[in-house]
């Protein structure tokens, strides 16, 4: 069958990326599409340095460094694809890869990592964060993502059958597209990563600094506990207002190459993690690593700590992770590094790559016998 993989864009290799590195390998020889395409050379290795047919956004003024002003355009951008001649059309979306155009004769699974976060569960937050709450520019943000989220639930009901990557992400699909959907967890390269001999005497995280991550609220609570080192790993739009808030026990060490991340990761006391995430990579490659979690208790995180893996804390703010410390500090010994990175052996990529062609063929012969 002839497959079309259409993803939201690419610029970086993160959590969306990977999973299209993972549907390349159980189909080679798909075509890629995407809004825009500024992968740096080193990267393109991950989606085989294949060509990607982009939008018309490609060539508009600066969408390099700032393509998501243009999600007023996206949705025109998604539907100009033309895949019409695939049997089989993969969207990878967050925002408006699902949107893509498909007619009666072929299939449209979508790998939904999350309906939009920014129109949908964060809208309020999106805008208090942004200062877009009130005034004229306030007005306009409020109106595409009004017309957004419009197209947004349209566009779903083109999707024939939606893969998520949590239960949690199944149950946001549930609530604002009507739609039900199966849960294949995204691949996590468990491979990658090993047990350390010996552990540093400090806590670790790392992320993307974008508000939604609230690396700010880490910083924060490990500053207010001088006795505890705290070291970070990332960069992004939150970095000085993070900077700010670090006390002399807490390190920013920006962006650092992988191996570096790995091996803070593997030698931690533990990793902390402060967001409401869809799945949540990091927090299963520390696993990987023998290492336990500190984590908030909602979105993905649910799926992949458990009590023996890690400690919760409920809420999102400075006392709830300094008393989640503490209790972690309680019972730090009775944590098993070997038994951590067993619990999560099964998102390894090789699994994924299993379940995500099984899928696909069942639902093509299905979809073949009904025409």
């Amino acid at each position: 069958m002839k497959v079309a993989i259409v993803h939201e864009w690419f610029v970086d290799y993160s959590g969306s990326e990977r999973v299209v590195e993972q549907l390349l390998q159980v189909y080679p020889h798909a075509d890629l599409f995407a809004v825009i395409d500024f992968m740096p050379q080193p990267l393109q290795q991950h989606i085989q340095h294949k060509s990607v047919t982009t939008t018309f956004i490609q060539k508009l003024p600066f969408a390099r460094n700032h393509y998501r002003n243009y999600l007023f355009l996206m949705p025109l951008a998604i539907e100009q694809l033309d895949v019409s001649s695939y049997d089989v059309v993969i969207s990878s979306s967050h925002a408006v890869a699902k949107g893509v155009l498909t007619h009666a004769g072929q299939l449209h699974i979508c790998y939904c990592h999350s309906p939009a976060r920014y129109a949908w569960d964060l809208y309020h937050q999106y805008l208090n964060e942004t200062g877009l709450r009130s005034g004229f520019k306030g007005f306009l943000a409020k109106l595409v993502l009004h017309r957004f989220r419009n197209w947004d639930a349209a566009s779903a009901q083109r999707v024939d059958f939606f893969i998520s990557n949590s239960k949690y992400i199944g149950r946001r699909i549930k609530k604002n597209y009507g739609k039900d959907s199966v849960v294949i967890y995204p691949p996590v390269a468990i491979e990658n990563y090993a047990l350390s001999p010996s552990k540093g005497d400090y806590y670790f995280t790392a992320s993307r600094m974008v508000p939604y991550k609230r690396i700010d609220l880490i910083v924060e609570a490990f500053s207010a506990m001088p006795d505890k080192k705290l070291i970070v790993i990332g960069e992004g739009p939150d970095f000085g207002k993070v900077k700010k808030l670090a006390g002399a026990n807490v390190t920013l060490l920006g962006y650092q190459p992988y191996d570096v991340l790995r091996t803070h990761m593997q030698q931690a006391r533990a990793f902390v993690f402060a967001a409401e995430e869809d799945f949540g990579i990091t927090p299963v490659e520390a696993q990987a690593c023998g290492t336990p979690v500190i984590a908030l208790a909602k979105g993905g995180a649910l799926e992949t700590v458990t009590s023996e893996t890690g400690v919760f804390f409920n809420t999102q703010d400075k006392n709830s992770i300094i008393e989640a410390v503490q209790r972690f500090e309680g019972k730090e010994s009775s944590f098993n590094p070997q038994l951590i990175r067993k619990s999560v052996e099964k998102f390894n990529q090789i699994r994924f790559r299993d379940e995500l062609r099984q899928f696909v063929m069942e639902k093509y012969h299905e979809f073949r016998q009904s025409l």
